[in-house]
């Protein structure tokens, strides 16, 4: 139960770390090298972009 309810977390914080990259004023590259990270390395790449990728 605990793993199914982090699970639904994970593709959550996934699914608006995507959505907000996709909409972000970033170049292109940028985006696709966040969207990789994040795909690629999925818990850690979102720590990685909620620490350093957000804009302020």
């Amino acid at each position: 139960m605990l793993y199914q309810i982090l699970g639904i977390i994970h593709i959550i914080l996934f699914l608006i770390a995507a959505f907000e990259i996709v909409t972000s004023s970033k170049g292109l590259l940028a985006k696709v090298g966040w969207l990789l990270l994040i795909f690629l390395l999925p818990l850690i790449g979102l720590i990685i972009y909620y620490l350093l990728g957000r804009s302020r």
